[in-house]
């Protein structure tokens, strides 16, 4: 077991942590900086893959996050920072639309549906956009309304504003299960406006022209890649394969002691100075770390996998347990060529309510880990899907000949019997994968923004959090890990000099 003396340690090699980690590297020299990591690769939700066709050739695959919107700056500051490339999601041709009758629908610009409908869509469209500037993203718990709004189900919400369930389900779809992976009853209209908040409108949500806008070459996964290397050459260390099990951060309040029940002195009521260092010792499975300042760059919902001695104030483990992740297939389909292409088809296709309720051409484009050429287009093609909430839960229990076979029918009603037809076809499955449980993001159970919100960013004695989940621009997206590490090595550096930091890098250390 190594031992490890520093001033901050990092728990997650995700983009959080190793921002976390870069930043205080590069804005102070003198502090020792770890990273302790669970998995035995850096990148947290962002995961680089393959799958293999029936000739044993290994095609590319994101098995992550992978976009980026034009309003990410900090990830688009950083992307460039790091020496990496991106490449626009392919979007030529006409797009496809599922009726709630099945018909199918081609269509250019505006969705297919009827003049009542679009009327619909767009007034509930607007509703959202008044909303999510009305409650905004950077305390959502303190807007006026914001216990009313958080204790009604999104779709209630939307039923008390529309009688047009088409609409309704074609709304819904960008929130329930385009973003939080949960059905719409199970989460709040609260939640659904910081939402749309964090990705500055609404109306950006329901544009996948903009919120998928592009992908990093050789995949999101390399941010991550080329942060670790950074870290290293500053003189920080990463320690991959290590789960953190315990945190000792603080002495016991006497008071608290209950002797004649045979209750331990603990800290339930809080303690002072949050934020400020102090003496923090984590226990991983390969390194005990002995620290100052611990920062937790891991999503909430696996807090609990850890042991905080003493146990974390009462607020806080209360609140952690109204916070989950939600859950989602992602589907990655590659064919011999771009066939959809071929019919005049971007590969975009959408049907709210349905198994596959979205679809996207996702070609890869340049080198990444199975090889490619630099500035030129894979000639296999690629589709991504996904498959959101209790859908997710039907498939997870089918055989998988069965599960593969209904899934490659959706698509095909939106894209043809040639859908049926992959040479290589994998599902992610990061519910299954210990240290995520979910995806894409944690949310709040109906009635929990409001009430606990307040307390995900604040430090907990010298505990500081850091995630996209917590996020309030780029909430759930990489953008929003970055901005979360950034803010949090720069509280650290605060707390250290006891006062706003002046040698913060330009760049991804900069103001907002």
């Amino acid at each position: 077991m190594e031992t490890i003396e520093c001033d901050v340690v990092v728990v997650g090699a995700g983009p959080a942590g190793l921002t976390a980690a870069y930043t205080l590297a590069r804005s102070e020299p003198t502090i020792r900086v770890a990273v302790l990591e669970a998995r035995s690769r850096v990148g947290g939700r962002t995961w680089n893959g393959r799958v293999l066709d029936d000739d044993g050739v290994a095609h590319f695959i994101e098995i992550g996050g992978q976009w980026i919107s034009p309003d990410q700056s900090r990830l688009i500051s950083l992307v460039d920072e790091l020496g990496l490339e991106t490449f626009a999601r392919h979007r030529t041709g006409d797009a496809v639309y599922l009726a709630p009758d099945g018909t199918r629908h081609v269509y250019r610009e505006d969705m297919p549906v009827s003049a009542a409908t679009q009327a619909e869509m767009d007034r509930l469209i607007g509703l959202m956009d008044e909303l999510a500037a009305e409650v905004g993203a950077d305390a959502p718990w303190a807007a006026a309304r914001a216990r009313e709004l958080d204790t009604i189900p999104f779709r209630d919400w939307l039923g008390r504003h529309s009688d047009d369930q088409e609409a309704i389900d074609n709304v819904s779809i960008y929130v329930a299960s385009g973003m939080l992976t949960k059905p719409s009853y199970a989460f709040s209209a609260l939640q659904a406006a910081l939402m749309a908040a964090s990705a500055g409108s609404f109306s950006h949500l329901v544009d996948e022209d903009f919120i998928l806008d592009r992908r990093v070459v050789g995949g999101m996964q390399s941010v991550s890649r080329r942060l670790a290397d950074e870290v290293g050459g500053l003189g920080g260390r990463i320690v991959l394969d290590t789960p953190v099990r315990r945190i000792d951060w603080h002495e016991v309040d006497p008071a608290t002691e209950d002797a004649p029940n045979g209750i331990a002195a603990d800290v339930r009521n809080g303690v002072a100075d949050d934020g400020a260092p102090g003496t923090v010792t984590v226990h991983s499975d390969r390194a005990v770390v002995h620290a100052r300042t611990v920062i937790l760059a891991v999503p909430p919902n696996l807090y609990s996998r850890i042991q905080f001695v003493p146990p974390l104030p009462r607020e806080q483990q209360i609140a952690h347990q109204h916070i989950s992740m939600g859950l989602v297939i992602k589907i990655h389909a590659v064919y011999a060529t771009p066939f959809w292409r071929e019919e005049g088809l971007s590969g975009t296709a959408f049907g709210g309510g349905r198994l596959v309720q979205e679809v996207y051409d996702n070609t890869n484009y340049g080198r990444n880990d199975t090889g490619g050429e630099d500035g030129v287009e894979d000639s296999y093609g690629t589709l991504v899907g996904f498959i959101s909430d209790h859908y997710a839960e039907q498939m997870w229990a089918l055989p998988p000949a069965e599960r593969r076979h209904r899934i490659l029918a959706a698509i095909a009603d939106y894209l043809g019997p040639k859908a049926l037809q992959p040479i290589a076809f994998y599902l992610s499955d990061m519910a299954a994968e210990e240290w995520t449980r979910g995806a894409y993001a944690t949310s709040y159970d109906l009635g929990g923004l409001h009430r606990w919100g307040h307390l995900q960013n604040r430090p907990t004695g010298p505990i500081h959090y850091a995630c996209s989940d917590i996020a309030s621009q780029g909430y759930q997206h990489v953008d929003g890990a970055v901005r979360q590490g950034e803010a949090a090595a720069l509280a650290v550096l605060e707390h250290r000099d006891g006062a706003n930091h002046p040698g913060a890098p330009a760049g991804i250390g900069a103001p907002s």
